[in-house]
């Protein structure tokens, strides 16, 4: 009889793209906004990019709110509201 590995903390097989990557860590959440007058996906990267000159160990994110600008009926900008989670030391 084949057995399974045992389950780590987390109930995680330990097999997988994301096996181990979330074990024992604890995480920061912070909300940013981002910006772009291009794209979501460039509002997302601007957040992100910022956030990390001075934050260290991002881990992930969430966009939890999608809003634009409207200027003479036209995109003006794209924003995004995110929840960034980094661990801690």
């Amino acid at each position: 009889m084949k057995r399974d590995r045992p389950r780590n903390d987390h109930g995680d097989s330990g097999r997988g793209p994301y096996s181990g990557l979330m074990s024992k860590h604890t995480y920061k959440l912070i909300k940013l906004a981002g910006s772009s007058p291009k794209s979501i996906e460039g509002a997302i990267e601007n957040a992100i990019s910022k956030s990390g000159e001075s934050l260290e160990h991002l881990r992930w994110f969430e966009v939890k709110e999608t809003r634009g600008h409207i200027e003479d009926g036209k995109i003006a900008h794209y924003q995004v509201v995110l929840e960034v989670g980094f661990t801690l030391e």
